[in-house]
């Protein structure tokens, strides 16, 4: 018998809330933060972020997995919200990565960002094998040419530095739409990554992300997280106020209007646990932050 290959179905062209958001002012678009596998939870989550931003973004984690990306798609538009799926290329060979791609969008989501992934740290799970079939960039094509609404990342603090806006501009040009940085110490070197990245030819929206933290335990996750930077001397003010809740959102709402007036610079990632006393308190913290930018407070 001879098997023949056949091409996922096109995507529909639907336009992107996000997308469009982002050309009519301050965008936000939130990190998902849940408990895995936790339907009821991540419906809970979005309803206390409706309102608050224009998507929210479902990451994907090399040491806590959750549902399929389809699913995680199908259960935040339920809920109501806006879902951005990460999808990577560690756990997934290029056949999975299609049919994701397909799944989604029947499942109706707004965008995909499309990552390489973190090799699997040493420890955490070591019978499980990485494919890396795809890099992030070729996966950025695939979805593009499938009729998603594409981001990619960028982490303009890495090593190696100096690369790093070119190697946006190349995602650029393999498709992507919009792009999301990681976190940076300061907006100054946003600004400094965004100059170098135009004058390379770069014309999609920029997001940058906002590290949000009102107490130590949420403080240490972005500190441990790899490719993250957060100003040294903001994290002590923040967690020595006496009041650490109010001192961080004051903080993270601060960060956001910096990065806002950075040129290119469209909206702001609402990015890390936000709060150590689980994800409802967390959620609550991402949507005062986002209601306070949204509102201009």
């Amino acid at each position: 018998m001879r098997w023949e290959q056949v091409a996922p179905p096109r995507a529909a062209s639907a336009a992107s809330v996000l997308l469009s958001a982002a050309q009519q002012g301050p965008t936000v678009l939130t990190d998902l933060t849940i408990p895995p596998f936790d339907a009821a939870g991540l419906a809970a989550v979005v309803e206390t972020l409706r309102g608050s931003c224009d998507a929210v973004l479902v990451g994907e984690h090399q040491n806590r997995p959750d549902f399929p990306p389809t699913l995680m798609a199908a259960l935040v538009a339920e809920a109501g919200g806006v879902p951005w799926v990460t999808l990577a290329c560690r756990d997934r060979n290029r056949l999975v990565l299609e049919q994701e791609l397909a799944g989604l969008a029947v499942a109706g989501v707004d965008g995909v960002l499309c990552v390489t992934g973190d090799g699997r740290a040493q420890g955490v799970r070591p019978e499980v094998t990485q494919v890396f079939d795809l890099d992030g960039t070729r996966l950025a094509a695939m979805a593009s040419e499938a009729g998603h609404a594409v981001a990619v990342p960028e982490a303009p603090s890495a090593f190696p530095q100096a690369l790093r806006p070119s190697r946006l501009v190349q995602k650029q040009r393999a498709g992507a739409d919009l792009a999301v940085l990681n976190h940076v110490r300061t907006a100054g070197e946003v600004a400094a990554f965004m100059a170098a990245a135009r004058s390379l030819g770069l014309t999609i929206p920029v997001i940058a992300a906002v590290a949000v933290y009102t107490d130590e335990r949420s403080a240490t996750v972005l500190q441990n997280f790899p490719g993250l930077h957060v100003d040294a001397d903001q994290l002590t003010q923040v967690l020595g106020a006496s009041d650490v809740r109010s001192a961080g959102i004051d903080m993270a709402v601060s960060e956001a209007r910096a990065l806002l007036a950075v040129e290119g610079v469209v909206g702001v990632n609402l990015s890390g646990l936000a709060s150590g006393a689980g994800a409802s308190a967390g959620a609550q913290v991402k949507a005062e932050i986002g209601h306070r930018i949204r509102e201009g407070r």
